[in-house]
């Protein structure tokens, strides 16, 4: 008997409540800021505490770079930000919920 999302009482194969989610979440800022020894680092805001952890995992094997994710911010290593915008629309993320500054 396969596993039932709590959720919506689908099985997991079909379960679409992480779709839907990803659907009606806030706005997600992408911007870069420097900070030591002139590097650059983008930070990715807006994302739900239970994702981020997973979506960081994803950004930095899309991007090839080193990261880290601290409360609701994911900090990429380095000047990502039009990659970025499209490695999220890729992870299933809407481009009209992304802001790039």
């Amino acid at each position: 008997m396969p596993d039932i999302c709590p959720k919506c009482g689908l099985p997991k194969e079909l379960c679409v409540c992480t779709v839907l989610e990803k659907e009606t979440e806030n706005k997600i800022k992408v911007y870069t800021r420097k900070a030591k020894f002139d590097k650059y680092v983008t930070v990715v805001e807006g994302i739900g505490q239970e994702d981020v952890e997973r979506t960081a995992k994803s950004l930095k094997r899309v991007l090839a770079c080193g990261g880290t994710s601290k409360g609701d911010i994911i900090e990429l290593q380095g000047e990502h930000k039009d990659a970025a915008k499209k490695a999220l629309v890729g992870i299933g993320y809407r481009e009209e919920n992304i802001d790039v500054a």
